[in-house]
C-alpha cells in the first residue's frame, strides 16, 4: 500500500543523494561522505512541506558550515519529474522542500485505489500478535473500568491490523480459583436467605454484596425453589457455580457485542487447570531452584529474578494464586499457540504487578521472550454530568455498569470518548458526549462526514457526478484550504503507522478531528456549486476523497459514519 509521506521523504533523500554526486563529481563539496540525517515534515510549513537536515549532519565530516553544504546541493538538484517544485536553505542548514501538483494528484489516486484499505500497511510483515484486554471477572457486571478497557483494547488490534499484523483478540475469563469459590458461597448465601430467612444464614465477610448475586439466587429460587437446601454444601456450590457463571460470561458476550467488540477467543482459565498446565508449570519453577515453601505455601524466588518481592504460586489451601495462572496463561500463549508478539491492556492497579511479571518472565526455563511481551497501562475513569462525578446508574440507582452506560450514551460516543490517550487520567463527561454540536468531537466528526454525503447528493440530482481521477484536472487544486485539506488526507497511513508503534490508537481520534476542521475550512472557503466546470470536479473529488478517509478512520476505532444527521 502506497503511503505519500514515506515516499515524498523517500524521494527527498534520493534527490539530495543524487545532488551530493553531483556536487562532489564538481568538487564543490568532498566525496566519500555518507549522508545522513531526517527528513520531517515541520510544524510551521510556511517555509516548506518538508526540512532535511542532511546538510548538518554533514559538517562534521566534510569540515564545511552546515548552510554552505545545503546550499552545494540544493545548487545541484534536479527537481523535475519529482514530487517538489523548489528546495531552499532554512536556518543553520536546513534544507526545505515545497511539494508541486503530482503529489497532491498522487494522493487522492492512492485514496482512490486503495478504497477501504487506505491506510493499511505492511509494517508488521504479518507478525503474529495477540490483543488480550477486557477480561472481566465474571462473577459480576462489567464496569466503566472494563468499559474503557474493552475500546483501547479493541482500537489498538483494529491499528495493528491495519499496519500489517496478524491480530487475535482474545478474552481471559477467569472461570476457577478463589474468586469463583467466593462466587458460589455467594450465591448459596443468598439463595439460603430466600429459602430459611435472612437471619438464619450468615454471609461471607468477603463474598460478593452485588444485587446481580441476589437477581441469580432468586432466578434459581424461582425455578427449583427450596430443592437445594438439603443438598451437600460443596455440590449445591458447584451446581450453582456451573449454573451461573456460563448466564455471567454470555450476559459479558452481549454486552461487548452491542458495545460492538468481538473476540476471536474466550479463553477459560479452568483449561489450563484442566490440562494441568499451571501444576507443570509449578513443577517446572521448583525443579529449576526457583521456588521455595513457607508456612504451607509454595513462593517464587521473585527477587532472585529482578522483582521487588516474591509471589505466592500455591496456598496453604491448595489454590494456585492467580500468579502461578498468569505464568501458565502466557506460556500458553507463546509456547503452546505460538504467537510472536503478546500485549495485555491492563488498569493502572496492574502496573507494579506488569514490572513484576516482566522479571518473572525473563527466568531461563520460561519459554517466553519478555521483549515480545508488552503491557498497555491504561489510567482511571471519572464519569462526570454538570460537574459533578457520576457513580450510579439514573435508572437503577446502583452501580455504573457498562450496560447502563450503553442505555444512555450511543456507542459511538462512548467508543470515541473512551479512545483517549491510555497513559492519561479520563474525564468523560456525559453530558458533552449527547451533544450535537461542534463542542462534542464525535459528532463533529461524524457530522463533517453527513456534510460531505449531504453535498454529494445534491450535487449528484444536479447532474455532478463524482468522476474518476483521471478524468479530471487535479491541478487546479492551488488554494491553500485545497492543499491542507489533501496534505490532511495523505497522513492517515502514517498515523496508523505511528498508532501502532506507539500502541496509542487515540492517534487516529486526534487525527481524524483534525481531518474534519480541514474539510469544514474548505468547504467554508471554496465554493464547490458555483465553480467552473473544471474545477467542481475536482473540489468535488477531494469532497469524496474526504469523505472516505474519515469513513475508514472511524472505522478504525468502531464508530459509525453516517451519512445523514
Amino acid at each position: 500500500m502506497v503511503n505519500l509521506i514515506d515516499s515524498a521523504k523517500g524521494q527527498i533523500q534520493d534527490i539530495i543523494r543524487s545532488a551530493y554526486e553531483r556536487a562532489s563529481e564538481r568538487g564543490a563539496l568532498p566525496s566519500g561522505v555518507t549522508l545522513g540525517g531526517t527528513v520531517e515534515i515541520p510544524k510551521d510549513t510556511s517555509f516548506g512541506d518538508y526540512a532535511s537536515s542532511a546538510a548538518m549532519a554533514a559538517a562534521r565530516d566534510m569540515h564545511m558550515a552546515p548552510r554552505k553544504i545545503a546550499q552545494e546541493l540544493i545548487d545541484c538538484m534536479e527537481l523535475d519529474d519529482t514530487y517538489f517544485v523548489s528546495a531552499e536553505g532554512a536556518g543553520a542548514g536546513f534544507i526545505n522542500f515545497r511539494l508541486g501538483p503530482k503529489w497532491y494528484a498522487d494522493v487522492i489516486k492512492a485514496v482512490e485505489a486503495q478504497g477501504q484499505d487506505y491506510g493499511r500497511s505492511d509494517v508488521g510483515h504479518g507478525e503474529k500478535v495477540m490483543v488480550e484486554f477486557v477480561s472481566a471477572n465474571p462473577t459480576g457486571p462489567m464496569t466503566i473500568g472494563n468499559a474503557r478497557g474493552g475500546v483501547l483494547g479493541d482500537a489498538l488490534a483494529s491499528v495493528l491490523d491495519m499496519a500489517g499484523y496478524d491480530v487475535s483478540r482474545e478474552f481471559y475469563v477467569n472461570d476457577a480459583g478463589n474468586q469463583v469459590d467466593l462466587f458460589g458461597r455467594s450465591i448459596e448465601a443468598r439463595y439460603l436467605q430466600i429459602c430459611l430467612g435472612e437471619d438464619a444464614v450468615e454471609f461471607p465477610d468477603n463474598g460478593y454484596h452485588g444485587d446481580d448475586i441476589k437477581e441469580l439466587a432468586s432466578q434459581i429460587y424461582a425455578e427449583h425453589g427450596d430443592e437445594y437446601v438439603s443438598v451437600p454444601e460443596e455440590e449445591r456450590r458447584e451446581k450453582f457455580v456451573a449454573w451461573a457463571l456460563p448466564r455471567n460470561i454470555e450476559r459479558m458476550r452481549r454486552d461487548l457485542e452491542r458495545y460492538g467488540i468481538h473476540f476471536d477467543t474466550w479463553f477459560l482459565e479452568s483449561s489450563l487447570h484442566e490440562s494441568g498446565a499451571v501444576r507443570d508449570t509449578v513443577d517446572m519453577l521448583t525443579e529449576n531452584g526457583l521456588t521455595y515453601e513457607k508456612e504451607g505455601a509454595v513462593w517464587l524466588k521473585n527477587t532472585e529474578l529482578g522483582a521487588d518481592k516474591d509471589e505466592v504460586l500455591r496456598r496453604s489451601n491448595g489454590f494456585y494464586t492467580y500468579y502461578a495462572v498468569d505464568i501458565a496463561y502466557h506460556i500458553n500463549k507463546f509456547a503452546v499457540r505460538g504467537f510472536d508478539r503478546v500485549i495485555d491492556v491492563w488498569g493502572a492497579d496492574h502496573h507494579g504487578h506488569a514490572i513484576r511479571f516482566k522479571a518473572t518472565c525473563a527466568a531461563p526455563c520460561i519459554p517466553i521472550d519478555p521483549d515480545k511481551l508488552d503491557f498497555l497501562i491504561m489510567q482511571m475513569v471519572r464519569l462526570v454530568r454538570d460537574g459533578e462525578t457520576v457513580k450510579v446508574s439514573k435508572r437503577t440507582g446502583k452501580a455504573l455498569t457498562l450496560a447502563d452506560l450503553l442505555d444512555e450514551i450511543s456507542v459511538d460516543a462512548c467508543r470515541f470518548f473512551f479512545n483517549a490517550k491510555p497513559d492519561t487520567h479520563l474525564e468523560f463527561d456525559l453530558g458533552l458526549a449527547v451533544r450535537q454540536d461542534s463542542e462534542n468531537p464525535v459528532y463533529y466528526v461524524q457530522y463533517a462526514h453527513a456534510r460531505i454525503a449531504s453535498l454529494l447528493r445534491t450535487l449528484s440530482q444536479e447532474g455532478h457526478t463524482v468522476k474518476t481521477a483521471g478524468e479530471i484536472d487535479l491541478g487546479v487544486l492551488r488554494e491553500e484550504p485545497e492543499l491542507d485539506l489533501i496534505k490532511a488526507v495523505s497522513l492517515l497511513p502514517e498515523e496508523v503507522k505511528l498508532a501502532a508503534r506507539d500502541y496509542d490508537p487515540s492517534r487516529i481520534n486526534r487525527y481524524v478531528i483534525d481531518l474534519a476542521a480541514k474539510f469544514h475550512r474548505f468547504y467554508n472557503s471554496c465554493r464547490i456549486k458555483d465553480a467552473g466546470p473544471e474545477l467542481l470536479d475536482a473540489r468535488l473529488k477531494l469532497a469524496e476523497t474526504t469523505r472516505a478517509v474519515i469513513e475508514n478512520s472511524l472505522k478504525i476505532v468502531g464508530v459509525s459514519a453516517p451519512d445523514k444527521m
